[in-house]
């Protein structure tokens, strides 16, 4: 029987690219220049760290990130931003951690519209990612689009579609 699998996986190669991206933009532009402007990323905990003067910066670092990640097909929905906190050198920080895999309670959500829509697809939830299987391929590919419709708060990828 036809399946597919419904997942959240990030290339952390393709956040490596985006950060040294905007590290090389932060040096270029001049509102930057003379400030202490900081972004790095923990591949083992998968958090971006950034730390910056002031909340324009940071806003600023932000939205350089997320147009960089975008440019690099990775959806800036995958950031998890945290509050941002004053340091001690009167400077601000952010840490922004990376969603991978979906979580029971998507998957449920998921599976939920799936079975909505009254298909002869079954969905199942496995780990951290949710397979679908039917009879007709055009079926699954029906599901894709629906998902793909649906403004969900993860990036979604569709993988392993067998015949």
């Amino acid at each position: 029987m036809p399946s597919f699998d419904v997942v959240n996986q990030i290339d952390l190669q393709e956040i490596d690219n985006a950060i040294n991206n905007t590290k090389k933009a932060i040096d270029t532009r001049y509102d930057f220049r003379g400030s202490k402007t900081e972004v790095t990323f923990d591949r083992k905990t998968k958090v971006i760290h950034v730390s910056t003067t002031d909340t324009m910066k940071l806003q600023a670092v932000q939205e350089m990130l997320a147009q960089n990640l975008s440019k690099r097909g990775v959806s800036p929905k995958a950031l998890d931003k945290k509050d941002h906190e004053p340091t001690s050198k009167g400077g601000v920080r952010q840490d922004m951690a990376l969603k991978e895999g979906i979580d029971k309670e998507m998957a449920k959500k998921i599976v939920k519209m799936i079975k909505e829509t009254k298909m002869k697809v079954q969905a199942q939830i496995q780990d951290e990612q949710v397979r679908v299987t039917g009879k007709k391929i055009d079926d699954l590919q029906e599901i894709i689009e629906l998902l793909k419709g649906k403004n969900l708060d993860i990036p979604l990828q569709y993988v392993n579609m067998k015949s």
